[in-house]
């Protein structure tokens, strides 16, 4: 299995838009071949003092994928392609992070 944590950072004042084109894609997301978990999560409203902010543009998407094989798929889907071409006004920044299980 292939975790990711993709961070996406919207444009400021763009979030909740960037939000509405990431759910409207997101079932065709976990229909895709391969895809266990396509979760989609903002920071906390109540935070404790001790937790990290990502901060108030901030997206993060946490995803489950069978293999690598099926992650590289996800990346050219074409439902992935037009949602990149929709949003790419939207995203000031997005890191990707690609994660094997440690136990």
């Amino acid at each position: 299995m292939i975790h990711v944590i993709a961070i996406i950072t919207a444009v400021e004042g763009a979030r909740a838009d960037l939000l509405k084109e990431i759910r409207g894609n997101r079932a065709a997301v976990l229909e895709e071949p391969g895809c266990i978990e396509y979760s989609v999560a903002v920071d906390a409203a109540t935070p404790a003092p001790v937790w990290s902010a990502f901060g108030p543009d901030a997206i993060v998407i946490i995803e489950k994928w069978e293999n690598r094989a099926a992650l590289k798929a996800h990346a050219v889907a074409p439902h992935m392609v037009a949602y990149a071409a929709r949003v790419k006004n939207l995203v000031a920044s997005r890191a990707i992070h690609v994660l094997d299980p440690a136990l």
